[in-house]
């Protein structure tokens, strides 16, 4: 579908750039911008490496399963169903472990097995279980605290001070982070009234 959506806005680009008479700008928009992204990407090649790296030394010295440990009392508040099944807590530690550090990229890998360990646990439902939709909530708001990938961004776009936004990022992440649970537990009440 977002193919099909991505074609049809390049058509329409197309049709109004030569309807307009910017074609040519618009041909060296398209040559400029598929140049950027490819001296972008190989910039961020690097980073990510490196934290996936990390992330898979971690998962398999069992570091994150030390750091499920320290984050259980959240973890067990945030994911009760997966706390009593003891399935999918290396995972979720994880996962939001690469959103802390601000490699979700690499962390991708990572909530996908988590996501597939809370399937395991809500059995054949074709509805996502409390705990998948917390889960998803809590990756989307994405608490940082330390945005490497945004830090890479700034720095190969020449900022002289990339690292200035951790402080604001904190406050924001937080926020949202805070009022997402919050929303996901109402609701989690609303429906059991509800029943």
């Amino acid at each position: 579908m977002i193919g099909k959506i991505c074609g049809f806005i390049c058509v329409i680009s197309f049709i109004f750039g030569i309807c307009t008479g910017n074609a040519e700008q618009m041909g060296a928009a398209v040559v400029d911008g598929a140049s950027s992204a490819v001296s972008l990407t190989v910039s961020l090649v690097g980073i990510m490496a490196l934290w996936g790296g990390i992330m898979r030394v971690a998962a398999e010295t069992g570091v994150v399963e030390k750091m499920a440990k320290v984050l259980s009392p959240l973890l067990r508040f945030l994911f009760p169903d997966a706390y009593r099944k003891h399935n999918g807590w290396g995972e979720i530690a994880a996962s939001i472990s690469a959103n802390f550090f601000g490699i979700g990229n690499a962390g991708t890998p990572l909530a996908v097995k988590a996501m597939e360990k809370l399937q395991e646990n809500n059995g054949k439902s074709a509805v996502a279980s409390d705990d998948m939709v917390m889960f998803t909530v809590l990756g989307s708001a994405s608490l940082s605290i330390f945005p490497t990938t945004l830090v890479a961004l700034r720095q190969s776009a020449g900022s002289k001070a990339p690292f200035e936004v951790i402080v604001p990022i904190w406050i924001c992440s937080f926020f949202t982070a805070l009022i997402a649970v919050l929303l996901v537990k109402c609701s989690i009440l609303f429906k059991r009234q509800k029943s």
